[in-house]
């Protein structure tokens, strides 16, 4: 389906009020990104080494958002550069899980399962300890 049907099969006249309205799945993500990258013959370049560097520079990039803001710890007035930054940081994670054949949602619930092991609630409730410290 493109970018056009999608929008509006979602009820959406074009894909950016579609993504407004929040009508876009886990799979039609996966679907456009992959479609995004096979059109320009990207996937030559799309190893999981130089996957891992572009997730490390996207990463220091969201960074520079906070860079300099000393005490500053909040978004406001950064969500625009946030935002940007963090769909690279994102789209490069899901390229990486596409590379080696992972699930991101199975690996992600599967660390969910392995952190409650780690940090029991009434162990880190209000802790920053590392769980080996708990």
């Amino acid at each position: 389906m493109d970018e056009a049907a999608l929008a509006v099969w979602c009820g959406a006249t074009n894909v950016g009020e579609a993504m407004l309205m929040g009508k876009y799945d886990y799979q039609e993500t996966i679907d456009r990104l992959r479609a995004f990258r096979d059109q320009r013959e990207w996937r030559q370049f799309h190893n999981p080494k130089d996957l891992a560097i572009s997730i490390s520079l996207e990463s220091a990039e969201l960074l520079e958002a906070f860079q300099w803001s000393g005490a500053d710890t909040s978004a406001d007035g950064r969500l625009d550069t946030i935002s940007e930054e963090l769909a690279d940081v994102l789209i490069y994670c899901l390229f990486m899980a596409d590379a080696c054949g992972l699930d991101p949602l199975q690996i992600v619930n599967e660390k969910i399962d392995a952190n409650a092991k780690k940090y029991p609630v009434e162990l880190s409730r209000g802790n920053a300890k590392k769980y080996t410290e708990l």
